[in-house]
Order: structure tokens, then C-alpha cells, then sequence
């Protein structure tokens, strides 16, 4: 019984193997290093993208916050006496009545928190009829580059009329 095994195992065709030489293996591996790299700097930087985006819609918010206590601020010149509560000094060119507001940024972080800076500034450009310019001005740093970075709005404002 063994000899006729033998006999059909040398009968048959040798079966060559098909297989990937290291060279191959290697190179397979190094393709796939670059290609796995790539995704997770792209992953990393869209992170950093969406981190920045919601810090600077943050930001633009703290500077409307400023802007629309400029508006609410009471500025009558028919009541007896004239009401202004934003009154600028004789001063040409811009002025600030507040000193710069420091708050924390309103987004949700762990570690330190993130401070921004509002300044407020007014600039009397006509007096018949009364009109100003407000400035609202939020400075904010990127904590990752530590690069500055400011969101401004401007507006017009007039007396209020009744």
C-alpha cells in the first residue's frame, strides 16, 4: 500500500507555489504606513479645525454680547434732562468708556479655561444729526500656536427716538 502511494504522489505534476517575496512584503507594509500617517493627519487636523472654528464662533458671540450692550445702553436727547449713558468725552477718534472686560470663553474644555477680552470703543461721527460708531472687539488666543486672533463687529448707533 505504501509503494503505490508513493508511486501516485510521483505521478502528479509538482504544484509551484505562489507566494510574495520580503521585498514585496516590506514595500506592502511601508505603502500601508504612509497611507494609515495620512489618515490620522488629516484626522488630527480637522480636529484642530473644528477646536479653532468653535473658539472663534465663541469669540464672535462675546463681541455681539458687547455690541448689544452698546444698543441697550439709553441714549435720549429729548428727555429733560438729555439721557446718555455711553457720553463721550471731547476726544477726537475712537474712545473707550469701559475699561477691556476679561471673561473665560464659553466652551466646554478640560484643563485651563480660556480667557477673552472685550473692548468697547465709540467714535462720534456727526452731531446734527447724532450718530456714532461702535466697535466691539474680542481678542482671543489659540491655545495649540498661541497665535492671537481678534473678531470685531461695527455698527451705527443714533438717539433713541419715542
Amino acid at each position: 500500500m505504501l509503494a503505490y502511494c508513493r508511486q501516485m504522489v510521483e505521478r502528479q505534476p509538482r504544484v509551484t507555489r505562489a507566494a510574495f517575496t520580503l521585498i514585496e512584503v516590506l514595500i506592502s507594509i511601508l505603502i500601508l504606513t504612509i497611507v494609515m500617517a495620512g489618515v490620522v493627519y488629516g484626522y488630527a487636523q480637522a480636529n484642530r479645525f473644528a477646536e479653532w472654528s468653535s473658539m472663534s464662533l465663541a469669540a464672535q458671540s462675546y463681541a455681539l454680547q458687547g455690541l448689544e450692550q452698546v444698543r441697550a445702553a439709553k441714549w435720549d436727547l429729548r428727555a429733560n434732562p438729555a439721557v446718555d449713558e455711553w457720553s463721550l468725552p471731547n476726544i477726537v477718534g475712537y474712545t473707550s468708556n469701559l475699561p477691556p472686560q476679561t471673561d473665560i470663553m464659553d466652551i466646554p474644555v478640560s484643563g485651563a479655561p480660556f480667557n477673552v477680552t472685550n473692548t468697547i470703543m465709540l467714535k462720534q461721527l456727526s452731531t446734527s444729526p447724532e450718530l456714532r460708531e461702535v466697535w466691539s472687539q474680542c481678542t482671543w488666543t489659540f491655545p495649540r500656536t498661541g497665535q492671537i486672533y481678534s473678531n470685531t463687529v461695527v455698527t451705527y448707533r443714533a438717539p433713541d427716538r419715542q
